[in-house]
């Protein structure tokens, strides 16, 4: 009877020989497939932090390559003062010259103005020689203010400055005869920091949206602005500038 229950007996056993033998390979297997699992995850991190820092790489590349060309549009526009514009002040179809480049003296770098104006504070004197002006200078170019005088551009530098300092007037009162200036002809602005004398060195006539008027320059200018045309009445499309170069502060 023993005998013949011993196959039955071996069984056992032998499943059990199996089912370590299925552990002892699952054991095997079990490493590799935890070493794969980490070895995917570290490529796919090495992959992800090379696209970052390639993403900016090119962000700074393409920003410094905005900024140069936005400095040579900068450049170029402001630079273009020489470009024909018709010119009807006298009923004749001429072209507004800009005179050859003149020695410019360069403002002082340090502050002029210990207190800097507010919207509607006199700032000085603006008198014009060849057309035996004397006009107020005011600080803002509100409509209040431009019935006062002559208003600087608060987003410019102030007279003697280094820089470009726009001021604007109206063509029916203090700026009417703007349109007679010529090259050559002197600009006195006098202020609580001094006295600067400007020299015209170009007119210019240019739609109201041109943002080149008020430009960066890399020495003292004064630049005048006025509506244009001069004795048209009601709509007034354009601007007619005066630029002068600072030869002389006091």
């Amino acid at each position: 009877m023993n005998k013949g229950k011993q196959p039955w007996g071996k069984r056992p056993l032998d499943m059990v020989s199996l089912s370590i033998q299925y552990s002892n390979a699952e054991a095997k297997k079990q490493p590799w497939g935890k070493q794969a699992l980490s070895a995917i995850l570290s490529l796919g991190f090495m992959i992800l932090g090379i696209g970052c820092i390639s993403l900016a790489m090119f962000n700074l590349w393409t920003q410094s390559d905005y900024f140069a060309n936005a400095t040579l549009s900068s450049y170029s526009a402001h630079t273009h003062l020489a470009a024909v514009a018709p010119n009807t002040l006298n009923g004749e179809n001429t072209a507004l010259e800009v005179s050859a480049p003149n020695p410019v003296m360069p403002a002082t770098e340090k502050a002029i103005y210990p207190v800097y104006p507010a919207e509607g504070d006199n700032i000085g004197i603006l008198t014009i020689p060849v057309l035996n002006l004397k006009l107020p200078l005011l600080q803002g170019t509100g409509a209040k203010t431009l019935k006062k005088g002559v208003g600087h551009f608060t987003q410019s530098v102030l007279p003697g400055e280094n820089d470009n300092c726009v001021v604007s007037g109206h063509r029916e009162t203090v700026f009417r005869q703007l349109g007679k200036l010529k090259i050559g002809d002197q600009l006195i602005v006098q202020t609580t920091a001094g006295t600067f004398t400007y020299e015209v060195n170009g007119m210019r006539i240019v739609h109201a949206d041109d943002k080149t008027v008020i430009v960066p320059t890399d020495h003292a200018v004064l630049t005048m602005t006025t509506c244009y045309p001069f004795n048209t009445p009601g709509y007034y499309p354009d601007r007619y500038i005066v630029s002068a170069n600072l030869v002389k502060s006091e």
